[in-house]
């Protein structure tokens, strides 16, 4: 039994109702909150005491959507051609990107996405993965990589016939419930079913997928509509609304994530909140693919935050997702956004068990601890606006992630960073030549 205490500090809850505590004190034991309050550590013996004075500890943040293979992307630098659409910025530069990635270079994506997603205060990533040189055994490769730096969550293989037709689709099926099953007692790294988007994936995929739901229990992770493409083929090739054929083959659960949904109409949108289903949010993501604006996710029930790959910092992405939305004539404040981030973590508890979320006793100790100097005064009233307006990844100075400091002021213990970020950029120029050799 391992005992940690940080003393006389600042808790500020990122779910609503939104609450701000000043100097109290957080015991964990193992991996839970034992006690939050004004000298609860008074008599605890802790192996490990941290000065929470003048730091404001907030529950970790949660990325509802990643793509850890897009890890190594950072300034590619490959020759492509036209991307005046959608489906060719697909075809130049992503499906590209994951024909070109081994296991090597999926293990070092997953150990660089991992430590970016904790240095700025993430504690959990859900990341959706594709790397059609290498599926069997991928899942494995990001879950070690996940494992190692520290940081929580699940990984899935997007099923997808748009490099070899029905074996590809079997192939990353097959994966996605090897891992689902095999993952169940992993402390750290849990799976879903992965799928890449409707139009990617025939009916006797879905099918195939709705099978390893319902033998894992696991949920499924799909792209839809990020772009006004997948519904007009939905139409053509199937004549149903994209939820209509998710719906047909059961695919629709309390546990499943839908991701963009740009383009699916009130009706999808009701549908998907009568099943419960979540739906990932990734503003900055659509605007750089230039694929419109989400104007529905006012009406969606569990909506949650993602990034799409562009990183782990949710800092830095809920302001992004926030003033697009203030500029496209949206009506929710800040306190709207922030809990539709925190909401990640009833995502989380799909999937691991325990309570998450909350600096509370009895939630598992994912936790993020701030060096926040507030200029104003920070109350329950006005604390998502310090969060949206004021508090930012740079102010991020240690995490614990299921009870471990995985991040204690900066650095990563136990950890050669520098020679991690050394050894990818090595991979990276490696996986770009090959990349650069693939046609669209």
């Amino acid at each position: 039994m391992s005992t940690t205490v940080i003393k006389n500090t600042r808790v500020m809850q990122t779910q609503s109702p939104f609450t701000v505590s000043e100097h109290v004190d957080i015991v964990i034991v193992d991996d839970v909150i034992k006690a939050v309050g004004k000298d609860a550590a008074l008599k605890v013996v802790a192996d490990k005491v941290i000065d929470g004075s003048g730091k404001t500890v907030i529950p970790g943040n949660v990325c509802a959507h990643h793509h850890y293979y897009s890890g190594l992307s950072r300034g590619m630098l490959i020759s492509a051609g036209a991307q005046t659409d959608f489906i060719q910025v697909l075809k130049e530069w992503w499906w590209r990107l994951d024909r070109g990635l081994d296991e090597e270079a999926c293990y070092y994506s997953s150990l660089i996405c991992s430590l970016d997603a904790i240095a700025s205060g993430t504690t959990t990533c859900i990341d959706h993965h594709a790397s059609p040189s290498y599926i069997a055994g991928s899942l494995d490769t990001i879950a070690k990589g996940m494992e190692e730096i520290g940081v929580r969550g699940t990984t899935c293989y997007e099923v997808t016939d748009r490099n070899g037709g029905m074996q590809e689709v079997e192939a990353g099926v097959e994966e996605n419930l090897r891992f689902a099953m095999a993952s169940k007692n992993r402390p750290l790294v849990r799976g879903m079913i992965g799928g890449h988007a409707p139009f990617t994936i025939p009916d006797e995929g879905l099918g195939m997928m709705a099978e390893a739901m319902r033998e894992s229990g696991a949920g499924m992770h799909l792209h839809v509509a990020e772009d006004k493409y997948d519904v007009v083929f939905s139409h053509h090739k199937y004549n149903m609304d994209i939820i209509d054929r998710l719906e047909k083959f059961g695919l629709l659960t309390d546990n499943s994530l839908l991701v963009h949904g740009l383009w699916l109409n009130e009706a999808e949108i009701e549908k998907i909140n009568a099943h419960d289903s979540f739906f990932a949010h990734n503003g900055r993501s659509n605007m750089n693919n230039n694929v419109g604006y989400c104007r529905n996710i006012q009406k969606v029930k569990n909506l949650v935050i993602g990034t799409d790959g562009c990183g782990g910092n949710m800092f830095e992405e809920l302001k992004l997702a926030f003033f697009k939305h203030k500029d496209q004539g949206g009506s929710w404040w800040p306190s709207d956004y922030v809990a539709a981030l925190n909401r990640g973590n009833q995502l989380v508890e799909k999937y691991f068990d325990g309570k998450f979320g909350k600096v509370e006793a009895g939630y598992q100790a994912d936790l993020t601890i701030c060096d926040y100097h507030a200029p104003t005064p920070l109350v329950a009233q006005n604390a998502a606006s310090h969060f949206v307006w004021g508090m930012s990844s740079n102010c991020v100075e240690s995490v614990i992630v299921n009870g471990k400091l995985v991040m204690e002021n900066h650095q990563f213990p136990g950890i050669d960073v520098e020679g991690i970020y050394r050894e990818a950029a090595k991979v990276a120029e490696r996986v770009w030549k090959k990349v650069d050799t693939i046609a669209p």
